[in-house]
């Protein structure tokens, strides 16, 4: 196995380590009990988990899906939740990987591009999981995980705009010369309007506030019309988690795909007989699906929308 493979094997790896951690997030904090205290134990008997029985995946395979003192079964959804992390992390060994083979004819700020994506994906796609299995369980989004990704997503962008090349993603007044005609005259070549860090900063806070409104407005005008609440503020928060990591047309994006998905299976329910109309659905589950993909397919689908258009 080559450095390359290595790396893919470790990441994933560590993904599994944290898909281990983030279980104890998706049980805990929609209770609002600690992460830390007490340590890993069963919920039924209270035995705390030895070490071995606490390797991700394979513990639970060893012992059947059982826990080792009182044979209660552990549900499947450990395994599945640190499998989808170390996936998510093996993915974004693949991209960071990609950007830096020296045969991937595009330009080194692509590089950076791809690099940045990279940990979007490692460190969001941890964050989706986690939310999506919440919601899905709970409906409840905690703001220890939206409130705090809102914050990481910008630390992020503040990082990746100390490492802007000079003149990239600068956003000029114009693109042409400007001729001055007063005495001594002057030719200037374009007006700076926002450095790049500015521009990239500010346009991702005004993505996060963007994401945010359409997601209220949607919120306001489904309750004037039907008069009750037809979304909760988790899922505002949600989006605009999204779009601290991914920018507004991505966050847009993940709505598109967060909608239809829970259209589709709330047509499915219908017609099944198990929900009705009013009905709730875990809407931030679905929205964490389109984030997902958003995440990892998001450039290339909006690119070929516009190639569409034109």
């Amino acid at each position: 196995m080559g450095t390359p493979g290595l790396f893919q094997l470790a990441s994933f790896l560590v993904g599994l380590l944290f898909g281990s951690f983030l279980n104890v997030c998706i049980s805990r904090l929609p209770q609002h009990r600690s992460i830390v205290k007490p340590g890993s134990h069963c919920i039924r008997c209270g035995k705390p988990i030895r070490w071995y029985d606490n390797i991700p995946i394979l513990s639970w395979l060893l012992l059947r899906g059982r826990c080792r003192d009182c044979n209660t079964p552990i549900s499947w959804r450990y395994p599945a939740v640190e499998l989808a992390v170390g996936l998510v992390f093996l993915v974004a060994a693949e991209r960071f990987l990609l950007s830096i083979r020296l045969d991937f004819a595009v330009s080194d700020e692509n590089f950076a591009d791809w690099r940045w994506s990279a940990v979007n994906i490692a460190v969001l796609g941890f964050l989706l999981i986690g939310l999506m299995v919440m919601d899905w369980q709970t409906m409840i989004l905690p703001d220890a995980f939206t409130l705090t990704g809102i914050a990481i997503g910008l630390f992020l962008v503040c990082i990746q705009a100390i490492f802007l090349g000079p003149g990239e993603d600068e956003v000029h007044l114009t693109k042409h010369s400007l001729h001055l005609t007063s005495p001594g005259g002057v030719t200037d070549h374009g007006n700076v309007f926002l450095t790049g860090p500015e521009s990239l900063i500010l346009g991702r806070i005004a993505a996060v506030c963007g994401a945010a409104l359409l997601l209220l407005m949607i919120r306001w005008l489904y309750r004037a019309v039907r008069h009750r609440e037809g979304m909760g503020l988790g899922d505002v928060k949600l989006l605009a988690m999204i779009a601290a990591f991914l920018g507004f047309w991505p966050a847009v994006l993940s709505l598109f795909v967060g909608t239809v998905a829970a259209a589709f299976y709330g047509v499915v329910l219908l017609a099944r007989g198990k929900a009705g109309v009013t009905s709730k659905l875990p809407f931030g589950s679905f929205l964490c699906v389109g984030g997902l993909v958003a995440a990892v397919f998001g450039n290339r689908l909006i690119d070929k929308y516009i190639a569409l258009l034109r």
